[in-house]
């Protein structure tokens, strides 16, 4: 990659805790000559801020009302227009190497991609259920994602993470950035975009990040009951890319071998999350049906049913 070529990061943070030690840490020695980096932080409580402005991070404080998905990280590339990419993380990602941020745009440009997103590995505290979404969803392979390959690949064309992804800037801006009203997912939506207009994204195994979450059951019927709620506010997604594919019968195959070997104890947690997904799902693709209040109480973003951005 050359030189000439322009890099910011930007990281969506709210009291990020001990975690965000570690992942501003790294983020700064991934830091090389003319990368700034741009902290959006919703009014946090504890030093989340302080850390920031410590690594000499630059702090754009936002109203936790103010707080979405996709328009914060809108805000956030508003910094950047001087650059030709932009690396997005979110506070509990901690950078795996000293050049994952450079490897991943350099897979950009190599390859000419709009956007991209790096490996995750699990922390180190991950459990096992954690860990083999990690492993199975996050291989070693790299790939390049076009329209032709939609009937190979189905929605899985059009996946991202906004865990540590990278954005062409001169695309970002071209195809309207994310969606400024989304309770998540704003990464795939963009990435939906991007191949309805021809152009490519991708996945770099070579550049990685450490990033997992030991859910609960609750936890995952809420994450996929936002989920839910999204495809249903963007049926085009699932029309356009095919569905939800047979990656579901796939993770739960591998996911049972994999748990025998490393910790069967684990399985009926695994059995039980599987079922709260599908149940969470499902209910949030009818969440226009449901009590406003239930739905709030359903949701793992509470906070988006309270922000400007959501009008029921």
């Amino acid at each position: 990659m050359s030189s000439s070529v322009k890099i910011g990061i930007a990281v969506v943070t709210y009291n990020g805790g001990k975690i965000w030690e570690q992942a501003a840490q790294a983020i700064h020695q991934n830091c090389q000559s003319g990368m700034d980096v741009v902290v959006i932080d919703s009014q946090s409580r504890d030093n989340t801020q302080h850390i920031a402005r410590q690594y000499g991070f630059t702090v754009h404080e936002i109203a936790q009302s103010e707080f979405n998905h996709g328009g914060t990280r809108n805000v956030a590339m508003e910094h950047f227009h001087d650059k030709d990419y932009v690396v997005l993380l979110t506070q509990d990602a901690i950078l795996a190497s000293g050049d994952a941020v450079t490897a991943l745009v350099s897979y950009m440009v190599e390859n000419d991609l709009s956007a991209a997103y790096g490996k995750q590995l699990p922390h180190l505290d991950a459990n096992a259920v954690a860990s083999h979404a990690r492993y199975f969803n996050y291989g070693d392979r790299s790939l390049v994602n076009q329209q032709q390959d939609i009937p190979l690949r189905g929605i899985k064309t059009v996946f991202m993470s906004n865990s540590f992804s990278a954005y062409k800037v001169a695309d970002f801006q071209r195809l309207g950035g994310f969606p400024t009203d989304t309770i998540l997912c704003e990464d795939m939506f963009f990435a939906a975009k991007a191949i309805q207009q021809n152009l490519k994204t991708g996945y770099c195994a070579d550049a990685a990040a450490r990033h997992s979450h030991n859910y609960s059951t609750v936890e995952e019927f809420k994450r996929y009951f936002d989920i839910g709620v999204f495809h249903f506010d963007e049926p085009w997604i699932q029309k356009e890319f095919n569905g939800v594919s047979s990656e579901g019968s796939k993770f739960i195959k591998s996911e049972i071998s994999y748990l025998i070997k490393h910790n069967p104890l684990l399985l009926p947690k695994a059995f039980a999350n599987n079922a709260a997904k599908l149940l969470g799902y499902k209910l949030g693709l009818k969440y226009k049906s449901l009590p406003s209040s239930l739905v709030k109480k359903m949701s793992m973003h509470r906070r988006y049913w309270d922000s400007s951005a959501y009008n029921r």
